[in-house]
């Protein structure tokens, strides 16, 4: 019999295994273009391309790996296997991302950003899909569910910020030779050895500290050997679901929309904005207050107006509120780079807009774990790990799909490669 409500321990354990998420998802967004592009040399659209070619296997991989973890079998139950077997790979495939070796040809270079980028992206999936995957399982409460997942993304986004902090304020320092610490080959070393430390324990805690749940968990539907086609098949008519079309394709536009502009905020931060390292440290700090909001909020907005009509709401005033300091700047309403309010200004504008897109994507997620009944209803099967799957690929488009066309503006505008701040 499964519990209907979990206690704060067990949500903040769960939670805990977000983090090697969210410092994945923050490298990915933020630094991994402007380092291989601004700092190794790579064209531009090449990253961007490598990054797409790596979004691209992962979308193949992602549902055989939700169709797997639902129908797996073994004494650790469906999910936990996974998320054991995963933490290793993971923290090494993420540190191979930051240490290429040195002297590699710009296509041999290529080559081997293409390999780890997709390595990293299949090791975060066999850990991710899996442990996303138990929060229906966890608990049959609607609101319940959202709860545990404000849990999660609060810990995604602290983990992502946090490993973000300590790049900007200990690891990507301006050097006598680099005058702009983003563009310092030495600390993304640094910052790749300690995040993946940072990984493998986050997946560890977690995996531990859900490992008690197992005999409550789901079982995996009984079946014969069914073969490719067979489970092929039942994907497709998991994924037809008419509710889960209508949040997938929604999901797909925003993260394209997101993505770009996440992959653009380390070039507008240094080059629009023109601020230093230590200011780009202080315009993140505050971030950790979107999250904590955002967990406060979802909660309290799912039981008031509903999953769907609160995530509707709360994504339109995202989409208004994140573009504005650069609209207002072109208008000429905003404070001037080398004013003492710019920083300030930028700062809250941030905090709102991050803490309304992590609402978004908490009541998004949750309405995502609710699928889980409705399909079983139609198919007669539980397919938690597919959905999740499915709803992941959505995320992941954030770092692949709209670093893409990021890459691909900054071609379209001739932007210059070993460009200096302020020039």
């Amino acid at each position: 019999m499964r519990r209907t409500d979990l206690p704060t321990r067990t949500k903040v354990l769960y939670g805990i295994g977000s983090v090697a998420y969210g410092v994945k998802d923050n490298g990915f967004q933020f630094f991994l273009l402007l380092y291989y592009n601004q700092v190794l040399g790579l064209p531009d659209a090449w990253v961007g391309l490598g990054i797409m070619l790596a979004l691209v296997v992962d979308a193949i991989v992602d549902p055989f790996v939700g169709y797997l973890s639902d129908h797996w079998r073994s004494r650790w139950g469906r999910r936990h296997p996974f998320m054991y077997a995963a933490a290793l790979p993971v923290a090494a495939a993420y540190w191979l991302l930051w240490s290429p070796p040195s002297g590699l040809s710009p296509g041999w270079l290529f080559a081997y950003f293409v390999a780890v980028a997709v390595l990293v992206r299949v090791c975060i999936t066999f850990y991710e899909i899996p442990s996303a995957s138990l929060v229906p399982e966890l608990t049959d409460h609607y609101d319940e569910r959202t709860s545990i997942l404000a849990f999660r993304f609060f810990f995604g986004w602290w983990g992502g910020l946090g490993m973000a902090v300590l790049a900007y304020a200990v690891f990507l320092r301006p050097d006598a030779t680099h005058a702009a610490g983003v563009l310092n080959p030495t600390g993304y070393h640094a910052y790749g050895v300690t995040a993946s430390v940072v990984m493998l324990a986050a997946i560890l805690v977690s995996a531990l500290g859900t490992h008690a749940y197992i005999p409550r968990l789901r079982q995996p539907p009984p079946h014969g050997v069914i073969g490719v086609r067979g489970a092929f098949g039942q994907l497709v008519e998991t994924l037809s679901n008419r509710s889960f079309m209508a949040l997938f394709f929604a999901g797909v536009f925003a993260a394209v929309g997101i993505g770009l502009s996440s992959a653009l905020t380390l070039y507008i931060n240094t080059y629009f904005w023109e601020l230093s390292s230590a200011e780009l440290s202080v315009l993140t700090m505050p971030l950790f207050l979107s999250a904590l909001f955002a967990v406060a909020l979802a909660p309290g907005l799912s039981v008031r107006f509903g999953k769907k009509h609160a995530a509707l709401g709360v994504s339109v005033a995202a989409l208004v509120t994140s573009p504005a300091p650069i609209v207002l700047r072109l208008l000429g309403w905003f404070p001037a780079n080398d004013t003492p309010l710019l920083l300030p200004s930028v700062l809250l504008f941030n905090v709102v807009s991050v803490k309304l897109f992590i609402t978004s994507s908490i009541l998004t997620a949750s309405m995502v774990a609710d699928l889980a009944e409705d399909s079983e209803v139609v198919t007669g099967r539980r397919s938690e790990g597919v959905f999740v799957a499915a709803n992941m690929f959505v995320q992941k488009a954030v770092s692949g799909i709209g670093i893409f066309a990021s890459s691909l503006l900054l071609g379209a505008v001739g932007f210059p490669r070993g460009a200096t701040p302020g020039a």
